[in-house]
């Protein structure tokens, strides 16, 4: 039976709600699971508070996504096992909040002064019940309004790095966050290695998390086997998934079309079990 380990929902940038997508995977029998929303854990928290997790149906890691600080590359280390209500951890997760809305609301400025039809209303109303607003929410807003075709549009005329409406905010260091992880009893996890495009840099980070995602959706035979070997390397996990949004501009339009193997992603799991 298959297994998926990064997925996201509404509380971050992803399609469906927490209840949702865990009866997605138990409908198309996924064995282990895990939530992974950026920069916010309210997404299992939910399923914790409304008695869905822990579920007999299926096994849920408790897991978050966070961006690391880097100027030109998109660095990002996925926590698994994590005590949700860690104070290290919420401290980070309320920081980097903050800073969201802020460059939230400097974006829509920069919009409203190029004379896109956006207010920051639009932007919360796509965003629904996420507090983790992000470029994805306006980029989404921006193509309701009917300012851009696509997600990808805008954000390659307006709202990628070093375009007109682009904005920056807080990153913690890559260091910070794997130790958060850990203060919260998790493990610190690279995501999607190719997504960084600097083998040196990946190999650097290596050596300072516990894991690498080698199974993931744009990952060829020849990345599966360099990661494979890294992770060898410095003795890390190994881990896989889908990065499951549920937007048809993501690597998979539906849960399910990427898996990765029981017997690994059992191995993260069992490191959350406690005597």
């Amino acid at each position: 039976m298959p297994s998926d380990l990064h997925t996201h929902t509404i509380f971050s940038d992803g399609s469906y709600s927490p209840e949702e997508l865990v009866a997605m995977a138990k409908n198309i029998g996924l064995v282990y699971f895990a939530i992974t929303d950026h920069d916010t854990v309210d997404g299992v928290k939910y399923l914790y508070e409304n008695g869905i997790y822990p579920d007999k149906g299926i096994n849920i890691i408790p897991g978050v996504e966070f961006s690391a600080n880097n100027a030109e590359k998109d660095i990002h280390i996925v926590g698994y096992n994590i005590d949700i209500y860690n104070d290290a951890l919420s401290d980070m997760i309320n920081e980097i909040s903050e800073s969201r809305w802020t460059r939230f609301s400097e974006i829509i400025k920069i919009l409203q002064e190029k004379n896109f039809n956006i207010r920051e209303a639009d932007v919360l109303q796509v965003a629904g019940s996420s507090r983790s607003i992000g470029r994805f929410h306006i980029a989404r807003a921006l193509v309701k309004k009917g300012e851009f075709k696509t997600v990808r549009e805008a954000f390659e005329k307006m709202l990628g790095k070093d375009k007109p409406a682009y904005a920056p905010r807080y990153f913690p260091e890559v260091e910070e966050i794997v130790d958060v992880i850990r203060q919260a009893g998790g493990q610190a996890i690279l995501a999607h290695p190719k997504l960084v495009e600097n083998d040196s840099l990946v190999e650097n980070i290596c050596t300072k998390v516990d894991g690498i995602e080698v199974f993931y959706p744009n990952h060829q035979p020849q990345d599966i086997q360099k990661y494979l070997s890294l992770a060898e390397k410095y003795n890390l996990l190994i881990v896989g998934g889908s990065d499951f949004h549920g937007a048809a501009s993501r690597f998979v339009n539906e849960l399910g079309e990427f898996t990765f193997a029981d017997d690994l992603a059992k191995k993260i799991y069992d490191l959350g079990i406690k005597d």
